[in-house]
């Protein structure tokens, strides 16, 4: 039984842990609760299940593994991508491939961590992805740039230098009124240089934003 959605304060991150193994699970329960401004909302047991769960719960972002039955990682973060946008996916894993790596990047998730590192990177990696911001580790970051081939489509869109600038600073993970104070201009002019420089990219969320700029070397994973 799906549980109801519990209250998470704005400013902290909610994530949903999806992993087949119950000592994984807790395990990383327990690290992930053990942090200030972390609030775990669920688990799920198989992709099927962590995608009709994050439908529920509406989780910041979903602690991914790949291998699990029924519906695997990958397949999961496309269905995730494609029904639930604002929910961004960190894939936590025991692979290092370069495959499944693409494979998860061109499915939507914002991130990939090998389980080998989660003891030193997992809790920045959550507020990280919880931000909109990519975070891989550093080997990973020469196959990402290369991964991320869907995004935007094939073609080369002109943008303004101002759009430019802009869509970076997004990229970074700032709102809309931080952007503003940096570049002195108003709210509302942010916003109509944001909706024009989507359309021209056909891009539809801030997270197909990010993974277009780090294909285009405006930011590093």
């Amino acid at each position: 039984m799906v549980k109801r959605q519990k209250e998470v304060p704005s400013s902290d991150v909610s994530i949903l842990i999806a992993d087949d193994h119950d000592i994984a699970r807790r395990g990383l329960r327990a690290i992930l609760e053990a942090e200030p401004g972390i609030h775990v909302v669920d688990e799920a047991a198989n992709g099927r299940e962590a995608v009709e769960k994050a439908k529920v719960q509406t989780p910041q972002v979903v602690l991914m593994d790949i291998g699990m039955p029924e519906m695997n990682g990958v397949e999961a973060t496309r269905r995730l991508h494609s029904d639930l946008p604002s929910a961004e996916v960190l894939i936590l894993t025991m692979h290092f491939s370069e495959e499944l790596l693409k494979e998860a990047v061109q499915a939507g998730a914002l991130g990939y961590l090998l389980k080998s590192d989660a003891d030193r990177e997992l809790i920045e990696a959550v507020h990280a992805v919880g931000r909109h911001r990519p975070y891989f580790s550093a080997r990973f970051r020469d196959l990402v740039a290369s991964s991320d081939e869907h995004a935007g489509g094939g073609g080369a869109p002109s943008l303004t230098s101002r759009e430019r600038e802009i869509a970076q600073l997004l990229a970074e993970g700032r709102t809309n009124k931080e952007i503003a104070a940096e570049l002195k201009v108003s709210v509302k002019t942010i916003e109509t240089h944001r909706i024009s420089l989507m359309r021209k990219l056909n891009l539809h969320s801030l997270s197909e934003l990010v993974r277009y700029a780090i294909r285009k070397g405006m930011v590093l994973p």
